[in-house]
């Protein structure tokens, strides 16, 4: 069956299931408001069907794939909600130590697509580690709709720190250099921009199209940001120049990148908003940006 793109839906119809993802508007709403979309033997539900993720399908690194080690951690988070978990990955044969990525979810928790990428940064040679906010719910909780439910009843002043705490366990463990970056999208690209407000040895955040802290905090960062936007993104790109403004005013060492035709979640190769090639580019700088400023 082949690959269905954004191209395929309707760009109103592609808003409105942003929406649905971000919690302005419920199930419900997405379906009644859809139904002037199903077209042509279509049903809504079939829609939503159709824009959601199919994580097997886009798997790229096996759980099981032989030149890694992977883990779940527990670890502690005294001024968030105590104890937490995470998925570890690196490579098998690594030698010495090595840099650190922390990979931060979107608003769903730690789920199949995430696992794969700290998997994706561990075959590149890294330690990442992905915690899961959702711990002290019970986890993610292996449908998107239930994790999307449960994510508003976290506070997000403890789960801020509990993403701290990921960092520091990070940066402590024997088998990483003690250099360490984030990188985030969606909800977790925000909490990668607090973070480098947060954190004065992070040595590297990228952020994809996250929301921007408040102007006045760009002053703390330390680190050097790399930035992906999408194109089709008013929530996200409507902030960018007052904190640009504040980045450039503060001294930030920074690069932009807007990648021309995209939408949000273009990076996520789950769903149709995936744009293979915005996302190969965006991963390649990624990967160069790490390995310039965490190596060596």
């Amino acid at each position: 069956m082949e690959r269905r793109t954004a191209h395929d839906f309707d760009q109103e119809l592609l808003i409105l299931f942003d929406a649905y993802v971000h919690g302005t508007i419920d199930r419900r709403g997405f379906l009644e408001r859809a139904q002037k979309f199903a077209v042509g033997g279509m049903t809504a539900g079939m829609l939503l069907t159709a824009l959601s993720p199919k994580f097997a399908q886009a798997q790229q690194v096996p759980k099981d794939d032989k030149r890694l080690k992977t883990e779940v951690l527990e670890y502690a988070s005294p001024n968030g909600y105590g104890t937490m978990k995470g998925y570890l990955a690196k490579p098998a044969n690594a030698t010495g130590r090595l840099p650190g990525v922390l990979v931060i979810h979107e608003n769903r928790g730690l789920n199949p697509h995430i696992e794969d990428i700290a998997r994706r940064l561990a075959l590149d040679n890294f330690v990442a580690f992905a915690p899961d906010a959702l711990t002290p719910l019970g986890g993610y909780p292996g449908d998107e709709d239930k994790a999307r439910e449960l994510f508003p009843k976290l506070d997000q002043s403890k789960t801020i720190e509990d993403f701290v705490a990921a960092a520091k366990l990070l940066k402590s463990r024997p088998d990483c250099t003690g250099k360490y970056g984030v990188v985030g999208f969606c909800y977790g690209g925000g909490i990668a921009h607090t973070l480098s407000t947060r954190l004065d040895d992070l040595g590297a955040a990228v952020p994809f199209y996250g929301n921007q802290p408040k102007a006045e905090a760009a002053a703390q960062i330390k680190a050097p940001l790399l930035i992906h936007f999408a194109a089709v993104d008013e929530r996200i790109n409507a902030a960018w120049p007052t904190y640009e403004a504040a980045l450039k005013a503060a001294s930030v060492r920074y690069t932009a990148h807007q990648y021309a035709g995209t939408q949000h979640g273009f990076n996520n190769d789950t769903t149709p908003r995936f744009d293979a090639a915005a996302a190969k580019l965006a991963w390649e700088r990624t990967l160069e940006f790490f390995n310039k400023n965490l190596r060596g």
